[in-house]
């Protein structure tokens, strides 16, 4: 019995151990805004989105913001599949006509962005949903992509409907809920000029969102450890020069290029330091806000302190 309190009195003096060395992270992202690009791995196992809920639960409860946006291109597939919608994709992205449009926004603004909401507020926070469209929070404009035909070396615009990107984010609303005990939890639509609803990729959305607000921190979880170098091996840390070298010689490559880009663009436009993180490590935002380590790849920006 003795051998059995002396074990979990050691077990307690780990966990007393480890907040205190938690302490001076907690202090150094007291009273900042940090954007969390969620998507993923993460948020389809059921019992990972239960510890991140409770890891925002802790974010905020020690003095962070944190602003949530969420993806769910998986989700808008399978609803569509139900529904008997056909979808086009050209070069992997998903045409976007008005009937895929409204069924995007059910699903993004109504069925992943309220399942998120309770999972934080049956983790004991309080959480509030929103949409880019929600006090004009996100202006999109048509994403314009264009490719080059191999043949003719002549290169066509490619008409994806409606997707957008941000124009114009007015954070007003946010800002609202700076002060409180509220998490927003953002879907990625927004409005058009003309009155249109589009359809943002989301960490396109959420970088936009962090340089609007001026982050501390972007973190975008993914389904990768992070970025890699050309033997496979993670990088820890990598300045925005790096980062673009990494790119013109081949290191960075494929589906990475899009969200090293979103980093680029972020801390371009005063966020800190913004992180490329696996969100399949169970509380990997607390190993990225509270340990030195990290879970991820760190772009810094030129005035990061790190």
């Amino acid at each position: 019995m003795e051998n059995e309190n002396n074990s979990y009195e050691a077990e307690w003096l780990d966990q007393a151990k480890m907040l205190s060395q938690a302490l001076p992270f907690m202090k150094r992202y007291s009273d900042k805004t940090v954007v969390i690009k969620y998507g993923g791995h993460a948020m389809g196992d059921l019992e990972l989105a239960k510890l991140f809920a409770r890891d925002i639960v802790l974010l905020r409860q020690v003095g962070l913001y944190p602003i949530i946006v969420h993806g769910g291109g998986p989700q808008i597939g399978a609803m569509l599949k139900r529904l008997n919608v056909q979808s086009e994709f050209i070069d992997g992205l998903r045409v976007t006509d008005e009937e895929t449009m409204k069924i995007a926004e059910m699903v993004l603004a109504g069925s992943i962005n309220k399942e998120i909401v309770s999972t934080i507020n049956e983790a004991g926070g309080r959480a509030a949903g929103l949409c880019g469209k929600d006090s004009n929070l996100i202006k999109a404009k048509k994403l314009v992509r264009t490719k080059r035909d191999e043949s003719s070396n002549i290169e066509r615009v490619l008409d994806l409907g409606l997707v957008g990107e941000p124009d114009v984010i007015d954070p007003h609303i946010l800002k609202c809920f700076e002060h409180s005990d509220i998490t927003p939890v953002i879907a990625p639509i927004g409005s058009g000029p003309n009155g249109e609803t589009f359809n943002i990729n989301a960490d396109t959305a959420a970088g936009a969102i962090a340089s609007a607000l001026g982050a501390k921190r972007l973190i975008m979880l993914t389904d990768v450890s992070g970025v890699l170098d050309k033997n496979g091996k993670l990088i820890l840390e990598m300045s925005a020069d790096e980062a673009r070298t990494a790119m013109a010689d081949g290191t960075i490559s494929g589906g990475m290029i899009p969200k090293v880009e979103t980093c680029l663009d972020a801390v371009d436009q005063g966020v800190e330091a913004a992180v490329i993180s696996d969100g399949r490590i169970p509380h990997g935002i607390l190993v990225e806000f509270f340990t030195p380590g990290g879970a991820g790849t760190m772009i810094k920006g030129k005035d990061s302190t790190e």
